[in-house]
Formats: structure tokens, C-alpha cells, sequence
């Protein structure tokens, strides 16, 4: 179901890790690692194009079309097939531990016999981590704490993995015949940053050919159960997905019923007890004469019970049951309010797009204004100078001039990195030439909470810093938040006018939604970024969108769903205020 790229992108970057973990060729691991980051985030599907076109992509040879076509003929590659073979499943799950990687889990598999992901937890535990070598001090706390993310994480996925599977399932089941509706629902319809399962939601007058297509589905590995009004099945990824199929009459009852928390929909039960009514995914009844009061729409379902629609995003139980009813939820920013992305990379560092095919895409999703913030020389890997930033502040200055992307005004910017003191790359005289500059935290991660508090808040006091990225520095189900007084940032943020990020990544999600609630309280302002590395993931806000939703932002709390003048005042932050 998923596209091609995706299937040889995971394969290519296990790939690059098994030859690390071997004893390979490192710089044809990175070369792998390279090629596996630009299919990922080519548009095209590879399923659909010519080997020569292939070959257009940057960083793919021909090695790796060879390789591509044997994944679409086979589904694998040998030589991924043959690494395994050399490799216990239980150290390759090792790799996956945040903390670990392929080095790390060769050497606890080597010299302390470590071939489990339990091993390595009782191995941490009782202490023998930290003499082996490239282990510092502070190792099987983080090992621990990765183990426990991992944990966390397992059986879980990414919004971006569940909205692209929920769209193929329902446009899928949508074509069968008498389908009249299919959507999704669940903790995926509320945006929650990880899916542990996907629920879909159709209506038809007769279940049998919905159910017997959705057993038959390309992403079906296994079948749990199937019935006439429910039928469950798993991926070969592990994700659980059900099919409900109600009459048309109900849909409205169901979506309600299968989209709330447990929480919101006991609330909305208990008011409709107190109503002399019953609710269920069948609709609200009368109690005493079995009449139906409303099922057809969501909207019927909540007058009826003297509520507004209440957005999918806030049914969580977190007040937003009192607030409608007092009239008072707050009117939330959109994807269309978004005028712009202050956070995306291209080809001159980690990006695998051109400036021109950044910027083209950007004009498509009409933008007012977008920026171009490639990294910093602090990140060495990636080789930044001072003369390849000021030759791209040229380029992008001259493309404006000559209009070629219309109105979309092009801004040029950078992602610095935060060091462990709070400093940034670039003298402050350098740093003035920048329209926009995100300062982000790349390094040091198991640094103490004093540390990394102080390091977030002096960045934060730097006059020529606009916007912290991605904030905590988590990685989904791969790096632990960083450990920080997150009332002291929000505060510090408040007073000094920068906004903090909603990296809408979906390995990212960060801030999340409670630290965006609590630092709305605080007085911030955020900005809503994609952090887009290819064309592809500048579609990302739409989830960044779902966390400020889910915080009850509008459009007052987001710098870039303002106008352009407006956005402008608030990016000159001028030194007094960052005193």
C-alpha cells in the first residue's frame, strides 16, 4: 500500500547500518544512508518511473536503481537478506534503542555477549555498561531511559505512517461498490502525535463487500477477525486496524462515538443520562420510547445533546465539554490560515531538494512568504561556510528580483545550533544579515537539567534568534526529550519575544500539545514549521496544525498566519526586549 520509496528506504537505511554494524565500508554506508533520505523524499513514486529518471535523483547511482528494481521485483534485497543471517535479530533490535546504534550494539554483543534487547536492560542495571569503550559516564542512565522510550513507543506509529496508510485504506474501500462514506477516526482523527491503532468508519447498506475487500487489501498481513459490522486486521508493520461499517443513518452517532477519548464520550453519555437519553454508536435515543433523537450527522448529535460541534481535535476531556457549553471554544488556526514555513532545508546541507524546487513547491501551496533556513557551520557534518550561506542569500535575492515565484516573498535564514553554553554559530555582525534565524539544539542531549535550561534560555535572550526549533530535541520512539524547566524557557521566551516551534514533523511533533498549552499560558507565541528536507515534507504542517489545535491555539498564538507587516515587527526583536 505504501509507496515504493518508502519500502527502499527502510531497506537502504538498514542496509547502511548492517555494513556499519559489520565492519563495512563506512563511506559506502553513508553513501546508502544518502541515497536512502533522497528516495524517501522524492515526490514521484519509484514504482512509476524509468531507471534513466531514477538516476535523476541526487545521490542515486546506479548501484542503487539496481538495487531499487530488486525491490520491486522481489520486495527485498539479498544483500540486506544476507547481513541479517550474520547478525542476531536480537542485537539488530539493539540498534533500534535510542543511545545504541549499530557501533554500540556490535560492542556490548562482542565483549559483553549482549544479544537482547532485555540483556542489554539487565546489562545496564547491574552497572557493566560503563567500562566498555565509547561509553561515557552518563551512558546506562541514557540506555535505560532510550529502553524506556522504545518501550513506549512499540507497537506505535508516527502520524505520518498512519494518515498515509488511513488515506490508501479508505480510498480503497471508498471505490467498492455501495461504500457511501469512509473516513478514519480515533486518536488519529484528534491528530495525536502516535497512533497505536486506526480506526475506519464507512457506511452501506450491506457490509459483505466492504469486509471482503478489506481482508484483501495490499497492507493486510493477518486477519484477527471479521464480521458483518466489525472486522479486524494487522499490517506486517504490526498496526492494528478495524473496519466498522454502519447503516447511512448512523453515521453521524458513530463518528461521534469512535472519535471522542474514552473520557469525552463517558462525559457526553452522562449528559445524555441526565437528559433522560442514551447515546451509542447507533445514535442518541429517547429512553423511555426508544425514539431516535439524532444519529445523521456529528452536528445533529451535539445540538441535540445542546452542545456546538466540538472539533475531533479537542475531544479529549480537557474542558472542552464545559467550554461549549458555555459557548466558549475558542476558534482554532487551520492549515489554511498558515501564510507561510519559517523552517526548511534544501540540498546545500541535509535537504535532497534544490533551492528552486523548495521554493516551487512553496508557491504551489500559496504562501505569502517562506524562508530558507539551512544549518549553521556548527554542525560540522554538514559543511556549511560562510561563503555557500552568503552565495544562497544571492540566488534567493536574486530569484525575488526577478519575480520568478510571483509574490511569495523569499527570506533568507538559517537553523543554528544551540551549544551547551547557549551560544550559537556566527558573530552577532553576521547573524544581522539573516531574515529569520532558528536556533535549535543538535547535540549534547544528556546534558543535566540545569544545563539545558540555562542553554534553551540564553538562546533565547539572543537579540538575532527568532524561533527555537523543534524544542525538547525528541525524537519519536528514537531520542528522549531533553531534560528541562520548561516553565523557565516559557517565561524567558514570553519576555524576550521568541516563539518556540511546533515542529510538525512526524518524527518530531515538538513542542507537544501539553508543553504548547503551558507555554500559551505563559504569553508565547509559536510558529508552526514543516522542517522540510524534500518537496514532500513541506505537507508536514497539517499535523503541526492538529498539536496547536489540540493546545487550543488560533490564529493570534501563530506568528506565521500573520500578515506579512505584522510578522516582520515581531522578527525585529529588537535587543532591548531580548535584555
Amino acid at each position: 500500500m505504501a509507496r515504493l520509496n518508502d519500502q527502499v528506504q527502510a531497506l537502504l537505511e538498514e542496509y547502511a547500518d548492517l555494513l556499519t554494524i559489520t565492519g563495512g565500508d563506512a563511506f559506502r554506508a553513508r553513501a546508502y544512508e544518502k541515497s536512502a533520505r533522497a528516495i524517501g523524499g522524492w515526490p514521484a513514486d519509484l514504482a512509476a518511473m524509468d531507471p534513466k529518471d531514477i538516476l535523476e535523483i541526487p545521490g542515486v547511482g546506479k548501484s542503487t536503481v539496481g538495487k531499487i528494481d530488486e525491490v520491486r521485483r522481489t520486495g527485498t534485497l539479498d544483500a540486506v537478506e544476507k547481513l541479517r543471517q550474520r547478525i542476531p535479530p536480537g542485537v539488530r533490535a539493539m540498534m533500534k534503542v535510542p543511545g545504541v546504534g549499530p557501533k554500540r550494539a556490535l560492542t556490548l554483543h562482542q565483549d559483553l555477549g549482549v544479544s537482547s534487547v532485555d540483556e542489554l536492560r539487565a546489562a545496564a542495571q547491574a552497572g557493566r555498561l560503563h567500562d566498555l569503550p565509547g561509553f561515557g559516564g552518563r551512558t546506562e542512565e541514557n540506555i535505560l531511559h532510550g529502553l524506556d522510550v522504545l518501550h513506549a513507543s512499540a507497537g506505535r506509529a508516527d502520524l505520518g505512517t498512519a494518515t498515509s496508510l488511513a488515506e490508501e485504506v479508505t480510498a480503497a474501500l471508498g471505490a467498492v461498490p455501495g461504500c457511501l462514506r469512509c473516513t478514519w477516526a480515533g486518536s488519529l482523527r484528534r491528530l495525536r502525535e502516535t497512533v497505536g491503532d486506526l480506526d475506519v468508519l464507512a457506511a452501506a447498506h450491506e457490509s459483505a463487500p466492504l469486509m471482503d475487500a478489506f481482508v484483501t487489501l495490499p497492507a493486510v498481513a493477518d486477519v484477527i477477525v471479521q464480521g458483518s459490522t466489525k472486522t479486524s486486521v494487522r499490517t506486517a508493520a504490526g498496526l492494528q486496524i478495524d473496519l466498522r461499517v454502519v447503516a447511512p443513518e448512523a453515521w453521524g452517532a458513530a463518528l461521534v462515538y469512535f472519535t471522542g477519548s474514552k473520557a469525552h464520550n463517558i462525559k457526553l453519555r452522562t449528559m445524555a443520562v441526565r437528559a433522560g437519553l442514551k447515546l451509542s454508536e447507533y445514535g442518541l435515543f429517547d429512553n423511555e420510547t426508544g425514539a431516535n433523537v439524532a444519529s445523521a450527522t456529528e452536528e445533529d448529535v451535539y445540538a441535540a445533546l445542546g452542545l456546538p460541534w466540538i472539533p475531533p481535535t479537542l475531544r479529549e476531556d480537557r474542558g472542552e465539554v464545559e467550554a461549549a457549553a458555555a459557548d466558549e471554544l475558542p476558534t482554532l488556526v487551520t492549515e489554511r490560515d498558515l501564510r507561510g514555513d519559517l523552517h526548511t532545508h534544501t540540498d546545500l546541507t541535509d535537504g535532497v531538494a534544490s533551492l528552486e524546487d523548495m521554493l516551487a513547491t512553496a508557491k504551489a501551496r500559496g504562501y505569502a512568504y517562506y524562508a530558507v533556513t539551512d544549518h549553521a557551520p556548527d554542525l560540522v557534518m554538514q559543511r556549511m561556510t560562510d561563503e555557500k550561506m552568503l552565495a544562497q542569500r544571492a540566488r534567493l535575492r536574486e530569484l525575488a528580483e526577478a519575480g520568478t515565484y510571483g509574490r511569495m516573498r523569499l527570506l533568507h535564514g538559517t537553523e543554528l545550533n544551540i551549544a551547551p553554553d547557549g551560544s550559537v554559530d556566527w558573530p552577532a555582525e553576521f547573524l544581522a544579515g539573516f531574515d529569520v534565524c532558528v536556533a535549535s539544539v543538535h547535540s549534547h542531549f544528556g546534558a543535566d537539567r540545569a544545563t539545558q535550561t540555562r542553554r534553551l534560555i540564553r538562546a533565547c535572550e539572543n537579540p538575532h534568534v527568532h524561533i527555537i526549533g523543534h524544542p525538547s530535541a525528541r525524537r519519536i520512539g528514537r531520542r528522549a526529550p531533553i531534560d528541562v524547566d520548561w516553565p523557565a524557557v516559557f517565561a524567558a521566551a514570553a519576555r524576550t519575544g521568541t516563539a518556540l516551534e511546533i515542529n510538525a514533523a512526524p518524527g518530531r511533533m515538538d513542542l507537544n500539545d501539553e508543553h504548547v498549552r503551558a507555554a500559551r499560558a505563559a504569553g508565547v507565541r509559536f510558529s508552526i514549521d514543516s522542517d522540510a528536507h524534500s518537496t514532500v515534507q513541506l505537507a508536514n504542517p497539517r499535523f503541526g496544525v492538529g498539536t496547536a489545535q489540540r493546545a487550543w491555539l488560533g490564529t493570534e498564538d501563530v506568528i506565521n498566519t500573520w500578515p506579512w507587516q505584522k510578522l516582520k515587527r515581531f522578527l525585529s526583536k529588537p535587543a532591548a526586549q531580548a535584555g
